[in-house]
Formats: C-alpha cells, sequence, structure tokens
C-alpha cells in the first residue's frame, strides 16, 4: 500500500484502533465516572480456517454472519471478510468479500436490513475527502459502490474513520476525526446524519444526541442496537497512564440525546469497536492480546 502526505495515506491504512495504539502512552484513566455490569464474563471468538488478526466485527441483522477486517495497520492490505455462524463464540471463515476490496483500506463494515453495506476506505480521500462508502451486498458480493453524500465535511484534516447503519437504514452514526501533521488524531467526536432521499444531512446542532457523550477525550466507533435505544462506542481518555475502554449510553426514545454513559468495566484490558447481535443479549468486539487482535464476545446480564 503506498503511503503520500494526505491525511487519507497519513492512516496509512490504520483506523483510529492501530493509531490510538501509538498514543496509547499518554491516555490515561477517567476518575469518578459512572460503571456498568450490563455485559460479562468475555470470551474469545474462533474462526474456523482462518488464523490472521481480526478486528471491527459486525453481526449481520439476522444473526448469521460475522463481518470484519483485518488488522488495520500501514503494513498490511486491510479488507472487509465474512464468516458464517457455526455457534456463539464459533464462526467459519468465508473469505474476503468479493467487488468491494481494492489495494486501499477497506474495513469497520455495518449492514443494514435491506442489505446496504456501509464500510470505511481511504481510496479517494484525496480526491473527495470522503472515507464512508455503502454497496448492495448479496451473499458475499457487494455491487454499486459509491460513496456516502452528505456526511464529510470535505475539509482536511477532517476524517471520517468509524461508522455503522442503523438497522432501518435511516441513520448514520460516525466519526468526526481533526487529524495533526503525523496522522495521529487530535480530535475525535461522534456524529449522525438522517438519510434524505440517496444522500445523508447531518442533524442539527441543536439535535446533539450525543451531548452527554463526547468529550475532551476521543470517542469513536459508534455500535448502535436495533432500536436505536441503546449505544456502545469506544473511549481513549486523554492523559499520562493509558486506557481505551468500551462504553455503554441509553435514551428513552430514539429521538433524545443519549444519557451520560458509563464503562463497561467487565470487559478488561484493550478493547474496541463493539456491535450488538440482532436481540441484543450479546456483544462482539475486538480486544489487543499479547500483540495481536482478536474478536471477543460478553452477554448481557
Amino acid at each position: 500500500m503506498t503511503r503520500s502526505t494526505t491525511v487519507a495515506a497519513a492512516l496509512g491504512g490504520a483506523l483510529i484502533v492501530s493509531v490510538v495504539a501509538g498514543v496509547a502512552p499518554f491516555l490515561a484513566a477517567a476518575t469518578d465516572e459512572r460503571v456498568s455490569h450490563v455485559y460479562s464474563h468475555p470470551v474469545p471468538v474462533t474462526i474456523i480456517g482462518y488464523d490472521d488478526k481480526a478486528m471491527e466485527a459486525f453481526i449481520s441483522r439476522d444473526g448469521s454472519r460475522l463481518f470484519f477486517n483485518n488488522w488495520n495497520s500501514p503494513t498490511v492490505n486491510t479488507n472487509l471478510r465474512v464468516a458464517n455462524r457455526v455457534d456463539d463464540t464459533t464462526f467459519r471463515y468465508r473469505g474476503e468479500l468479493k467487488g468491494v476490496n481494492t489495494p486501499a483500506l477497506e474495513g469497520v463494515p455495518s449492514v443494514d436490513r435491506d442489505g446496504m453495506l456501509y464500510f470505511i476506505t481511504t481510496r479517494s480521500y484525496d480526491t473527495t475527502r470522503s472515507t464512508i462508502y455503502r454497496g448492495h451486498i448479496d451473499g458475499e458480493t457487494v455491487s454499486d459502490v459509491e460513496v456516502v453524500k452528505g456526511v464529510s465535511r470535505e475539509v482536511p484534516p477532517w476524517v471520517n474513520f468509524d461508522a455503522e447503519i442503523s438497522a432501518d437504514g435511516n441513520v448514520l452514526y460516525f466519526v468526526d476525526g481533526r487529524f495533526g501533521v503525523a496522522g495521529i488524531p487530535e480530535t475525535a467526536d461522534l456524529v449522525v446524519a438522517r438519510k434524505k432521499g440517496n444522500r445523508f444531512e447531518r442533524f442539527s446542532p441543536g439535535e446533539d444526541i450525543f451531548r452527554n457523550v463526547n468529550t475532551e477525550a476521543l470517542e469513536y466507533a459508534p455500535a448502535i442496537s436495533a432500536d436505536d435505544l441503546t449505544l456502545i462506542f469506544t473511549r481513549a481518555e486523554l492523559g499520562l497512564k493509558g486506557r481505551v475502554s468500551l462504553y455503554i449510553a441509553t435514551r428513552a426514545t430514539a429521538a433524545a440525546p443519549f444519557d451520560p454513559p458509563a464503562a463497561l468495566v467487565d470487559l478488561d484490558g484493550y478493547v474496541e469497536a463493539a456491535t450488538f447481535t440482532p436481540d441484543g443479549r450479546a456483544i462482539y468486539y475486538h480486544k489487543k492480546d499479547h500483540g495481536t487482535f482478536v474478536i471477543m464476545m460478553a452477554r448481557r446480564r
């Protein structure tokens, strides 16, 4: 994979999960925060026939498939992949998705109920200033791949490096990140956009559903439950000691702001990028484990 001086290339094929890894010594835990034990007892997931790093998990709306990407690193070609469910903690690898992967980065998959795949790619940032794409998925093949319009600020060094589509396909939850010259995010906040025809439109500032979520820390990797009432995201605290953790927030209605979040303290270690099962009784996420990245599963209490 080639690299240039643009922000997209500064990512070098690395999404926030590996960018944050490079600044982890400068991160620190918050104090006096809310905690939650709602998801606990994590166990590793086995992907039969696959022996590489696995990150950015997404469970299909019927629960039958696991979408993910390999390592988000400038040293490898990061591509979208899929595996079929055997049981809750076992999947069988089917290979890379067809029709979507390029020599640039493709990662962070999510799919709505109508089979529209949304993902992140750096393929056209130089020209479009956009990184969120979509395409129709049928089996293991993606077609009609296009930029998602109306989302990007279209001004460098802003980059949208994470996104998840709602189950009904009408709301896009994503991240605005401002990157420094070294390709490391200086800010990262959760943002939302509503579908308008064939494009999306950002919510107005008065509709800030993340007012209790975004902080001076880095917030990224949003995951939304099927009813749009529960959010799990990753936060990297700014400071000296280092912590990258998963947080959960809820709300009473899909039009309301999310309540202040709580840390999922039973999911310990360097953990990121959750996804809900269709019924919300379990989540999947990835964890850094002895220098590699593995997908984990935790059940709801």
